[in-house]
C-alpha cells in the first residue's frame, strides 16, 4: 500500500509541474523513458550458423577496393623495380633449385622440366605464404582504422589477399612463357588451372583471416609464423614429387591442404599424368572447412578487438 501511495504521488507531483510549466509557457520536459524489463546485450558474438553478413560485405565492396589498391601502392612505394619484386623471388628459387636439386641431385620431376617443375610448386606457395604472413598482423597494422570507424573486420585480411593476387597474376607471366617453351600442350586439362588457383585463393583467405584474429589476441603468433612456414615448406610437395613418399606415409601429405593443389597444378601441364583426385578431394574439403571454421572464429573474436588491438 505505501509503495502505490508514493506512485499515485510522484504522478500528481509530474502533473502539477507540467500544468505550472504549461501555464508559463516553458517547454514541457519528456517523460522519463521506461527501461527494458530484461537486460539489452549490445555487443555480442552471433550465434548464427552463418556468421558472415554476404549483405554487409557487398555494402562495402569499394572499402576493400580502395585497402587493396593502398596495399598495393604501399607494397611497391618508392621501389626501384616495382612490381618485378613478384616475379624476381619465385623466379630466383626456381633457379637455384633447378641448380642443386634438379641438377646436382637428380630430384625426379616425373618428366617435367626442372625449370616447370620447380617453378609450378613455387608459384601457389610463394601466394599462399605471403598471404598469410601479411595477414596474420593486417589487424595489427590497422589499429587506428578499427578503434575509429565501423565497417566488416574481415575485409582487411581480405584485402591482403587481394593485392597478393596481384602478384600471383604478374608471376603467372613467367609461368605461362615456361609452359609455351616447353611445349606444354592445349588440353581440356588446362581448365583445372583456375579452379586450383581459386582453391589457394579461398585457402589463403581462411589462413589469414584465422590468423589474423590469433595476433590481435595473441602476440605470439607473428613470430612462431616465419618457423611454421619453413617447416610447412618442407612437408609440401614443391622440391620433390609426392610419389618419393611411401605410401604408407602418404595419408600425412594429404592432410596439408596444398598438396592436392600443387600435385593438381603440376598434372593439369602434362598430358600422360592423371590427375591426383584423392589429394584433390582432401585439399578442397579442408578449404571449406578451414575457410568457414576461421571466419566463425573471426567474428567470435571480432568484439573484443577495439579492447585488445
Amino acid at each position: 500500500m505505501a509503495n502505490e501511495s508514493a506512485g499515485v504521488l510522484e504522478e500528481r507531483e509530474s502533473a502539477v509541474e507540467t500544468e505550472r510549466e504549461s501555464e508559463a509557457g516553458l517547454p514541457q520536459s519528456a517523460p522519463p523513458e521506461r527501461l527494458p524489463e530484461s537486460p539489452v546485450v549490445v555487443n555480442d558474438a552471433r550465434d548464427s550458423l552463418v556468421p558472415l553478413s554476404l549483405k554487409e560485405l557487398v555494402a562495402h565492396r569499394e572499402l576493400l577496393y580502395f585497402l587493396t589498391w593502398r596495399d598495393i601502392k604501399v607494397k611497391y612505394k618508392q621501389t626501384a623495380m616495382g612490381a618485378a619484386w613478384a616475379i624476381i623471388q619465385p623466379l630466383f628459387m626456381m633457379l637455384v633449385f633447378s641448380v642443386f636439386f634438379g641438377i646436382f641431385m637428380g630430384v625426379s620431376t616425373e618428366g617435367m622440366s626442372y625449370f616447370l617443375f620447380f617453378y609450378s610448386g613455387l608459384l601457389p606457395w610463394t601466394f599462399f605464404s605471403t598471404a598469410i604472413m601479411l595477414g596474420s598482423v593486417s589487424l595489427v597494422n590497422n589499429a587506428n582504422l578499427i578503434t575509429k570507424v565501423y565497417f566488416p573486420r574481415i575485409i582487411i585480411p581480405a584485402s591482403v589477399v587481394g593485392a597478393g593476387l596481384v602478384d600471383l597474376l604478374i608471376a603467372s607471366v613467367i609461368f605461362a612463357g615456361l609452359a609455351v617453351y616447353h611445349d606444354v600442350s592445349l588440353s581440356p586439362k588446362l581448365l583445372m588451372l583456375p579452379a586450383l588457383f581459386l582453391l589457394t585463393t579461398l585457402l589463403s583467405l581462411g589462413f589469414g583471416t584465422w590468423l589474423a584474429a590469433l595476433t590481435v589476441k595473441y602476440r605470439d603468433v607473428r613470430h612462431a609464423l616465419p618457423f611454421v612456414t619453413q617447416v610447412w615448406f618442407f612437408v609440401t610437395p614443391i622440391i620433390y614429387p609426392l610419389s618419393v613418399v611411401d605410401e604408407k606415409w602418404r595419408w600425412m601429405m594429404y592432410a596439408n591442404p596444398l598438396t592436392g593443389i600443387v600435385e593438381g597444378i603440376r598434372a593439369s601441364l602434362v598430358a600422360d599424368k592423371a590427375f591426383n583426385w584423392t589429394g584433390i578431394y582432401v585439399s578442397t574439403a579442408l578449404t571449406v572447412v578451414i575457410l568457414v571454421g576461421s571466419v566463425y572464429a573471426f567474428r567470435r573474436i571480432e568484439k573484443s578487438f577495439a579492447d585488445l588491438i
